[in-house]
């Protein structure tokens, strides 16, 4: 064993649940299309549509707000999502405001990236002497794997926006879930990184993301099984301290919530604002099963 590290296991939760300590606040997710959606996939954790108004988009004061909260409190970076984040008309406004900052993610389908856009996201970059990383998802390097997912002509877009991005300067991030079956093995990996290389990505980057079993997968896939719990588990310091939810806290329309994967949970919301969210939470949820048992970073 090295000198200094604890192998003591936290106590558990009076429901025999691990805790994961409120070890710092490096990363700050925003919610900022709240979960309305130009796509409805079929493994959407959380069932973003074009209908589905259950939290709000955030408006470019909310962020600043947010923003001042998360100076205070030594945030290092900011991740923006939904929903589709472009959605948002005060996009480029947020991210500008954000630059000044720290690094930002953005996390889209790429659908909206016109090379008008992507031309303004290269100048907003150019500006900052913060990073701007933008995350295209997409779920196969072929479209017949990939539009039954995502939906009939996406993979087309999707391409589309990932020249953009290329032929604007920017480098994204293309992320993939192993929804298909390609991600989950070295060999398809392997094909994905080609693949990104053949249209154009010269310095390929890409993310998988295991599957959250939750929302549209429920139906796609299927759901969670008894076994796939945390409960009586006890977990080191420094086995619970790698997991996300210990540094960072998610920000929607309807408050703060523990991570960008629990926000349909009432229960994973922590309070108003940042300050008051430190504090240890209960894996008492299926998906921290996921992340604690797969290794899971929703960060780029």
């Amino acid at each position: 064993m090295e000198p200094g590290i604890s192998v003591t296991p936290e106590p558990l939760s009076p429901g025999g649940f691990p805790w994961v300590p409120a070890v710092s606040l490096d990363t700050l997710w925003l919610q900022v299309a709240g979960t309305v959606c130009n796509l409805k996939c079929t493994h959407c954790f959380i069932s973003c549509s074009p209908t589905n108004h259950s939290h709000g988009m955030l408006s470019l004061e909310d962020v600043r707000a947010r923003l001042r909260e998360a100076a205070a409190l030594g945030v290092r970076e900011y991740y923006f999502t939904g929903g589709e984040p472009f959605l948002n008309p005060e996009m480029n406004a947020i991210l500008e405001e954000t630059l000044r900052q720290g690094p930002a993610t953005v996390l889209t389908n790429g659908l909206l990236l016109t090379p008008e856009r992507c031309r303004e996201l290269r100048a907003l970059s150019d500006g900052s002497e913060y990073s701007l990383d933008i995350r295209i998802s997409i779920d196969g390097y072929t479209p017949e794997v990939n539009d039954p997912i995502r939906g009939a002509g996406t993979f087309d877009k999707i391409l589309r926006a990932l020249r953009n991005l290329a032929q604007a300067g920017l480098n994204p991030v293309v992320t993939v879930t192993e929804a298909c079956p390609e991600a989950a093995g070295i060999a398809g990996r392997l094909r994905f990184l080609q693949w990104m290389r053949d249209i154009g990505l010269a310095r390929p980057r890409l993310k998988v993301l295991s599957l959250f079993r939750l929302g549209a997968e429920v139906d796609r896939g299927r759901g969670y099984a008894a076994a796939e719990t945390l409960l009586g588990r006890r977990l080191t310091p420094e086995e619970s301290e790698k997991l996300q939810c210990s540094s960072c806290r998610m920000v929607t329309s309807r408050g703060v919530y523990v991570c960008p994967i629990l926000i349909e949970e009432s229960g994973a919301k922590m309070g108003e604002t940042l300050s008051e969210t430190l504090r240890p939470f209960e894996l008492r949820y299926p998906s921290c099963f996921t992340c604690h048992e797969n290794g899971v970073t929703c960060r780029t």
